[in-house]
């Protein structure tokens, strides 16, 4: 594997490339110490990860009217967006670590370090207002220590699979206790997570390998083997607003085959195969496209 794909698997979250690359913690503890400063005195901070402007502004406003304060990342492919409610804060989690792209879950990974409390979402999901506000309500009275997660079904064939099985993250909140606990166990939601540098011994090691390599495991790792205090969200309708890939035959992927999904450009993707205004109408948000292209 070569060193630009390793740089692009570790802006994804991937402790297999973090260590590969011989980076250092301080790199991230460094950085966090600005974003802590940045996020000072914001009692309620919803992550939404800028990967086309429209989309990002959408979540926004979404976040916003439920009481939020929207907390702006973005691909370092794209840059910050020009569009932004008055509340939203705009961080560049990139800054001083200077990988050539960054998912969520890279900072995601760190929320003990800079917040007493994150939610966060995919930036390709949009959720009905009614459901919005139960979520809002739900992420705000979770106790220090907790993590909300959305659940995820592997499918009947892999229902009873450890290998298959991981937390969701494409709506949820995270605790600083929480978090901080995750990360002295070695459970958080990066990829790869038995190559965690707190992963206590290699027979732990060996142990964690049996589970699924994707973002979220983890979690479920800490909530299954560890103990940790887990609510998962199963509600159904939040899916109806995933504009994704997962089983859409006709999706238009932005790589080629062969290269990794790390180098996928989403900004491009979201575009190219689903339309802002008709998600928005498909669940009654209208008003907030008409934000949007004004």
């Amino acid at each position: 594997m070569t060193k630009d794909e390793l740089l692009h698997r570790a802006g994804q979250g991937n402790w297999g490339a973090f260590k590969k690359l011989g980076l250092e913690l301080t790199l991230v503890t460094e950085a966090a110490a600005n974003w802590a400063q940045q996020l000072e005195g914001i009692k309620r901070p919803w992550l939404c990860w800028n990967v086309d402007e429209d989309w990002c502004f959408v979540q926004q406003e979404l976040a916003a009217s439920v009481g939020w304060t929207p907390i702006v990342g973005f691909d370092p492919r794209v840059g910050p967006p020009e569009k932004l409610v008055k509340s939203a804060v705009v961080i560049d989690f990139n800054q001083g670590i200077g990988l050539p792209v960054m998912y969520p879950h890279f900072p995601l990974e760190f929320t003990y370090l800079f917040a007493d409390r994150l939610a966060f979402w995919h930036s390709d999901l949009l959720v009905r207002l009614p459901l919005l506000k139960s979520l809002g309500n739900l992420f705000e009275n979770l106790k220090d220590g907790q993590t909300a997660v959305t659940k995820h079904s592997p499918g009947l064939r892999y229902f009873f699979s450890i290998n298959k099985q991981r937390h969701w993250e494409l709506i949820g909140c995270t605790t600083r206790e929480a978090s901080r606990h995750q990360f002295e166990n070695g459970c958080g939601w990066w990829m790869e997570f038995w190559e965690h540098p707190n992963c206590p011994t290699e027979a732990e090691r060996s142990q964690r390998k049996r589970y699924y390599w994707d973002h979220g495991t983890g979690i479920y790792y800490w909530d299954k083997v560890i103990g940790g205090d887990v609510f998962v969200i199963k509600d159904r309708a939040i899916h109806e607003g995933h504009f994704t890939k997962i089983g859409k035959k006709d999706y238009k992927s932005s790589f080629a085959r062969n290269t990794s999904d790390a180098q996928r450009l989403m900004f491009q993707e979201l575009n190219e195969n689903f339309e802002l205004k008709a998600a928005c109408d498909k669940l009654n948000l209208e008003k907030f496209i008409g934000k949007v292209t004004e």
